[in-house]
């Protein structure tokens, strides 16, 4: 009997073979059997594992979402570690969901074709939402913390500031998908950490290391 571990790990497979199509192709070329070759196995595996293709898409579609998650997760646990300013944990985390070299635009490419169907599927459309929620209380979390240490002025609403940041980040990623040519990638993170100075305008009394601290 296969293990748990076996289980989810070919689910991820799939879903990891469905997002290469979906970044290449577009959403509407993805099949069961193109998912499959794309993969190296048949359909029949596909169909073990997921039993329809609306099935093995929301899969994929929540398995893109925590994989940039869980790099999240991981960059602000060492950035926490390495004592750096809150403001440029943000900019480095916020810059994991931008499309700023290839892996990260195939990412982006799938999140929003994705986006597009999630108007008119309630399923995705949940994923949507709960991924959106959970990105605002995480940057409304640091605004909080960085109230408290002085980096963001005392009377900032951290709900209201995050919505602002998360806004504004999402805006330069369909600017960087759409017009590649006309907004570049440093272009774009120059622009980002300049918002972000004119939020987090105070010094903290715990931190200040540069962005991009990443210690192993």
């Amino acid at each position: 009997m296969p293990r748990v571990a076996d289980h989810e790990e070919r689910r991820q497979q799939v879903a990891a073979a469905a997002g290469r199509l979906i970044a290449t192709k577009g959403l509407n070329a993805v099949t069961v059997g193109k998912t499959a070759a794309e993969a190296g196995i048949s359909v029949g595996l596909v169909q073990h594992y997921f039993r329809t293709k609306d099935e093995m898409l929301l899969f994929t579609y929540r398995h893109i979402l925590e994989t940039v998650e869980h790099r999240l997760a991981e960059l602000v646990v060492r950035a926490e570690k390495a004592g750096t300013r809150i403001e440029h944990i943000l900019l480095d985390g916020l810059a994991e969901t931008m499309p700023l070299d290839e892996r990260r635009r195939q990412e982006c490419r799938v999140a929003l074709a994705f986006t597009g169907r999630a108007i008119d599927d309630p399923h995705l459309g949940e994923v949507k939402a709960a991924a959106l929620r959970r990105l605002r209380s995480l940057i409304a979390t640091a605004v909080t913390n960085a109230k408290e240490c002085g980096e963001v002025p005392a009377a900032t609403d951290a709900a209201t500031t995050a919505a602002r940041i998360a806004a504004y980040a999402d805006g330069l990623t369909i600017h960087l998908c759409a017009d590649s040519d006309g907004l570049n990638p440093d272009g774009a993170l120059t622009a980002l950490g300049e918002f972000l100075a004119g939020v987090f305008t105070g010094e903290c009394r715990l931190r200040g290391k540069a962005p991009g601290v990443r210690p192993a």
